[in-house]
């Protein structure tokens, strides 16, 4: 191959956001040895979304901006505290939402090895094909809004997006079609380090315009249907599920405790789904948890608080506020999600204190909007895993004795 051939490729290869490190670097096999839950990540969040129509966006802020100031007055000091917790910085929503993910297989040929995915629950199909803010703005003679999946949206089945009737665009419309990518990319990639999903079940709509979609809560049917689609599309095979791990533990906290999670080694290929049971992971109670205390049969580990029986994964998005907490979660075995910038601030005044603060409490899941370099602040800022690479040994728990338990996925 000539040399200015092997230039462009190289050239081609950094305009995708894939750098050459990760475009031809084995993944890691020093961490084989490591259990799933020692080692550390980059994810992404809000993985599947596309930008908001920026006249839609400048339409719906004020509209958010005077909802969110009655919500405030309407929450319980728990809740409040809770929500301010995870929603630390006074942004606009058309400021929150300013990021651009590129579609699935770009982000993890990058090295992202944590992908989010937003479901509504649709079994009918035209829930979400005619979305009110698009209506509001062609009343008024805006006709040329950014397209959006709308045939995809007709058809029955759990949709993926973010918020519905305003920031709906998204690269894969269909939960099941964000699924047959994650397939195709795996099976092109089969020694790839094990993926986290997570999977936000979203059970609450906003009104903010006339019209608004009816969202249907998750029920104990609908998420048989989910845990039945992601079966149906991956394969049980490509599946590490609360069963494996529990194994012959009487509940799954105490698997969990005991370090019962399997190798780097034997989870090559697959996919753990780790789940948020209701819209921002605000209540806990969920249907799927019903009938089943260690989440028997199940096929996604569930947010959980730490001394619930089928504990296994916590979220703790606001690393400067509990990395303390977080250590102490880690080391105990739980897995735990955390982010580097929240509602994109720290992108806006290039300030990595969330990111080193994630990084060092050792959550082994650190999301991200802004992965690579390039953000809409034009600011520098961009995270990736301190040693630059897809993954690292956990700072908090690689070093734990390990299990006699550590083996492969049955």
């Amino acid at each position: 191959m000539k040399l200015k051939q092997i230039t462009f490729i190289k050239v081609s290869l950094l305009s995708l956001g894939i750098g050459t490190a990760f475009a031809q670097q084995p993944e890691l096999s020093q961490l084989d040895q490591l259990k799933i839950n020692q080692i550390q990540v980059l994810g992404t969040h809000n993985s599947y979304a596309r930008p908001v129509d920026p006249r839609l966006a400048a339409y719906a802020d004020p509209i958010f901006s005077k909802m969110s100031e009655k919500m405030a007055t309407l929450f319980p000091p728990d809740k409040l505290s809770s929500f301010k917790e995870f929603h630390p910085n006074p942004m606009t929503m058309s400021e929150g939402l300013k990021y651009d993910h590129p579609a699935f297989d770009v982000q993890l040929d990058s090295g992202i090895r944590s992908l989010e995915m937003d479901v509504y629950y649709d079994p009918t199909g035209h829930r979400f094909d005619r979305p009110a803010g698009y209506e509001v703005l062609n009343k008024m003679g805006v006709s040329d809004l950014a397209p959006y999946q709308k045939e995809e949206l007709e058809k029955p089945g759990f949709k993926m997006l973010h918020i519905a009737d305003f920031d709906f665009r998204s690269h894969y419309a269909s939960f099941r079609s964000g699924l047959i990518a994650l397939r195709a990319w795996s099976e092109k990639n089969p020694g790839h380090l094990p993926v986290f999903i997570m999977v936000e079940a979203k059970d609450k709509g906003i009104p903010l315009f006339p019209n608004s979609a009816d969202i249907l809560p998750f029920d104990e049917k609908a998420f048989d249907e989910l845990d039945a689609e992601v079966v149906e599309v991956l394969g049980k095979e490509k599946l590490i599920t609360p069963d494996n791990i529990r194994g012959d533990y009487s509940t799954l906290r105490e698997a969990v405790r005991a370090g019962h999670w399997p190798s780097v080694k034997a989870s090559r290929g697959k996919f753990i789904f780790l789940l948020l049971p209701t819209t921002a992971g605000m209540n806990l109670e969920s249907a799927y948890t019903k009938n089943r205390p260690n989440l028997e049969k199940r096929m996604m580990f569930v947010q959980s608080n730490p001394n619930d029986s089928f504990a296994s994964f916590v979220l703790l998005d606001n690393a400067l506020v509990r990395q303390q907490e977080i250590q102490d979660l880690v080391r105990a075995g739980y897995i735990v999600r955390s982010r580097s910038d929240i509602e994109t601030y720290e992108a806006k005044i290039n300030d990595y204190s969330r990111a080193d603060a994630a990084f060092n409490s050792g959550a082994q899941i650190v999301s991200t909007d802004f992965f690579r370099p390039g953000n809409g602040y034009h600011t520098s800022y961009y995270v990736k895993l301190p040693n630059s690479k897809v993954a690292r040994p956990n700072p908090i728990n690689s070093m734990m004795k390990k299990s006699k338990h550590m083996g492969s996925v049955k």
